[in-house]
């Protein structure tokens, strides 16, 4: 692999951190050039210990954390009435079609809602993402998008309907996103060192805005594989974890989507369970495997930018796998 990127084979890799049955089996760095969350800071030498963007690997950690708040009564149940989880937006419950959206349909991105963030670069205002991030109001600007189809029908990704899951954490918990996820989650697991990117609104972005170190990730995703436990404690029960990776939406690129996870295949036939980012951030957890796989990379608004932890999963973790 070092010899692969040497010879600009991989180009943009910064980290991989593989773990199987719960032992880490590989880790790298590599330097290379890098933002955090847009700002540019030149080339940065990786270690273990420097924080990298999750970007879009956010959601899925946020997912966990609603489910953790579900379990502590803090937050609607996916079955509840999303306006009336939101009462200082009463006004917007006019539409019959945003009455009928519900929890579950934020969690599993099928609001139906007018949302773009696939065809517009992140670089243009008119990105609903960016769009949000300036809005003076972000849950009124989400919650005021028309309702284009009916609510369940289809996926349509969206970092709004997150930052509206983070929004309900921090206002069930009292406290903000960052401090339920160090308390319910880091810090059972023993991560002590992530930053959270706040918003325009001094709100940490649920969407996009966390940072951890790569090795850190590969925690998160062995307590998936723990079924939720870690050290003989249930920290995400095992009912939400079987929820979150339940088929509630088809995906064109080959994925289903749960509650705020991608879930795949492999060739073989094991099932994935996936959290994927812009510029080439990607966390692979096959169960069948006991494999967790983290991949940190810097080649951010860049289409092709999911081809790099793919070539990385299938031409050197698994087919390390198979020749071991």
């Amino acid at each position: 692999m070092v010899g692969a990127f040497d010879a600009g084979e991989l180009k943009g890799l910064h980290g991989i951190v593989v773990a199987r049955h719960g032992k880490l089996v590989f880790e790298h760095y590599f330097p290379g050039t890098d933002e955090i969350w847009g700002t540019g800071r030149g080339v940065v030498a990786f270690n273990a210990a420097e924080l990298h963007d999750l970007r879009s690997v956010t959601k899925s950690l946020v997912g966990l954390l609603y489910g953790i708040a579900l379990e502590d009564g803090l937050v609607p149940a996916p079955e509840s009435t999303l306006l009336d989880a939101f009462p200082d937006y009463a006004d917007l419950a006019g539409d019959p079609a945003r009455r009928k959206l519900t929890i579950a349909h934020v969690l599993s991105m099928t609001m139906g809602a007018d949302w773009d963030e696939s065809s517009i670069p992140y670089s243009d205002p008119r990105n609903s993402e960016i769009a949000m991030e300036r809005a003076p109001d972000r849950y009124r600007f989400i919650l005021e998008r028309p309702i284009l189809k009916p609510p369940g029908e289809s996926w349509n990704y969206s970092g709004g309907a997150t930052a509206l899951l983070g929004h309900l954490i921090a206002k069930g918990s009292g406290g903000t996103l960052n401090d339920f996820a160090k308390a319910k989650l880091f810090g059972p697991l023993g991560i002590t060192e992530t930053a959270w990117i706040k918003g325009f609104d001094g709100r940490e972005s649920a969407a996009s805005g966390l940072r951890m170190r790569p090795r850190d990730l590969t925690r998160i995703g062995q307590l998936v594989l723990d079924q939720g436990s870690h050290g003989g404690r249930s920290i995400v029960s095992t009912a939400w974890l079987k929820a979150s990776f339940t088929r509630r939406a088809r995906i064109e690129d080959g994925f289903d989507y749960g509650y705020q996870w991608y879930l795949g295949q492999l060739s073989s036939g094991a099932g994935t369970i996936v959290a994927i980012g812009n510029g080439g951030q990607r966390m692979t957890i096959v169960p069948a495997l006991g494999l967790v796989a983290v991949v940190t990379a810097g080649n951010y608004n860049r289409p092709d930018g999911w081809k790099l932890p793919v070539k990385l999963l299938t031409e050197y973790v698994l087919a390390g796998l198979v020749q071991r």
